[in-house]
């Protein structure tokens, strides 16, 4: 059974179907009855409940309040802002009736014909319009600026080729929408969001990230400037991680946001948006987890410590229960989430494989040797080193070893990511290396011909132009023509 558990497809072999089987084995979530939704599953959804904790905690720290906004939007709203509704059309589910009845064929339940809605509402793809239409109301003065509003919301948007948390119709998210009196402020504010994603990325995921502003073609629908946060996956492709936009003044003019300045002057509203999602969730199976299950970072980790006592009497494990209880409130009082898993109806082979299937960060296992030598047994999932180690001082040992993993972690992804970026200043070294799972990193003319191209001959966008890579002019890796700098180039999930 232990060996069934862990009986996943090599990353090696297929990449895809490992991920997919993995997410599914891990218990982290489901396909739904609905086509293309998700059922994520209580341990899949202690992760994420995890990250909403962090990211709410650290929107509060600078300034944001949460509120909720309704799921249905007047399909009018979507009419205003033209870019906007051309970005999300194909995306749209469309609510048109508010009744059903029962068929008089018996037929089962069927839309009754005569409750037709007057105008069609729309399941959010996003909120911009309903919030901009909202603010109107809140938004009269120069003294009810600035508005820092943030959601933790679902979305739908309606998905052809269907992945657990990559890409789902509906999908859990926050999104942040502020109102501001200037320009300056409102990309200050979609920068200090961008920011606070990396940060979040790469301190409590363990994830690497290059923070970089999107192409026109590649950037939000009605946004001036998208910035983006790009991870690698473990094959080689690129995977948006978070955005933050800087929207200008499209929606406040759209929907007629103004406000009277100090010196009494009529002026539009500035505004951003960002968010992350459930995409993190795949983010994190994709960087970080190999052939035998999942590897969580501690900060993480809904359990970080799991106990395993082994015994053959009754008597045994009475004395191990004893012996681990003080442990057990030790770790909890230093904020180290534990389980002692002395259930008898799974035999230890089964919880070790079970445990590190779904990527514990520790194992400790005690059994009646132990117990007389005064030591444990010690494993650290990222590595699968095992070590035996003293149980007196175990508490601050097993503190520090959960640091030194999520450190190690991040470094081992940061390593590989490193390893996989590369300048190209030729077409053909350039479709190799994309062809290879590279990062490139090439210079381009700044067009969106161009771009659409290099997208059509070898499935390669533009990423980002990185904030923290060397900027230096050159000539386009496809036409030739001046380029003012290299930009990240990669397939991307």
């Amino acid at each position: 059974m232990a060996k069934e558990l862990k009986d996943l497809t090599k990353r090696s072999e297929n990449y895809s179907q490992w991920y997919n089987e993995l997410v599914v084995k891990a218990d982290l979530a489901e396909q739904a009855p609905v086509r293309g939704c998700m059922v994520i599953k209580p341990y899949g959804y202690a992760i994420w409940e995890k990250m909403q904790r962090i990211l709410d905690d650290k929107f509060k720290e600078t300034g944001h309040q949460n509120a909720y906004f309704p799921l249905l939007i007047p399909k009018s709203f979507l009419s205003k802002e033209a870019e906007h509704v051309e970005g999300f059309a194909k995306e749209c589910a469309v609510v048109t009736h508010y009744r059903l009845k029962n068929d008089e064929n018996g037929g089962g339940v069927v839309v009754d014909p005569e409750a037709r809605l007057e105008e069609e509402l729309i399941v959010r793809p996003t909120s911009e319009t309903i919030i901009w239409a909202t603010y109107k109301n809140w938004i009269k003065s120069y003294r009810d600026l600035p508005i820092l509003c943030n959601q933790w919301a679902n979305v739908m948007r309606w998905e052809m080729r269907p992945r657990l948390f990559l890409r789902t119709a509906e999908f859990l998210w926050q999104e942040g929408h502020t109102a501001h009196a200037t320009r300056d402020e409102a990309e200050a504010e979609a920068r200090k969001m961008h920011s606070v994603y990396a940060d979040f990325a790469e301190k409590y995921m363990a994830l690497p990230v290059i923070k970089g502003v999107k192409s026109e073609t590649e950037r939000f629908a009605g946004a001036l400037d998208t910035y983006t946060i790009e991870s690698m996956t473990q094959d080689g492709k690129a995977l948006q991680c978070g955005t933050a936009h800087f929207l200008g003044q499209n929606f406040a003019k759209a929907f007629g946001v103004q406000y009277i300045t100090k010196e009494n002057q009529l002026e539009y509203v500035w505004a951003t948006s960002w968010g992350v999602s459930t995409r993190l969730m795949g983010a994190l199976v994709m960087a970080h987890s190999d052939d035998n299950g999942l590897v969580l970072p501690p900060m993480l980790a809904p359990i970080q410590v799991v106990v395993i006592p082994i015994y053959k009497t009754q008597e045994e494990l009475d004395k191990i229960d004893a012996k681990v209880a003080p442990l057990l409130a030790e770790f909890r009082a230093k904020g180290i989430s534990v389980k002692y898993d002395n259930a008898d109806n799974k035999r230890p082979g089964f919880k070790f494989a079970d445990y590190e299937l779904k990527g514990i960060p520790v194992r400790l296992v005690m059994g009646a040797r132990d117990m007389e030598a005064g030591t444990l047994e010690v494993m650290r999932r990222d590595t699968l080193e095992k070590e035996t180690v003293a149980f007196d001082g175990i508490a601050d040992y097993v503190e520090n070893l959960l640091k030194d993993i999520q450190d190690n972690i991040y470094q081992k992804a940061l390593a590989f990511r490193n390893s996989r970026m590369v300048e190209v200043d030729s077409y053909e070294d350039f479709k190799q290396k994309i062809e290879e799972g590279y990062f490139v990193m090439a210079h381009w003319d700044g067009t969106p011909e161009t771009e659409a191209k290099i997208k059509e001959e070898t499935k390669a966008t533009i990423r980002c132009n990185p904030f923290d890579y060397k900027k230096e002019p050159g000539k386009c890796v496809y036409t030739g023509k001046p380029s003012a700098c290299r930009v990240l180039f990669a397939r991307s999930y």
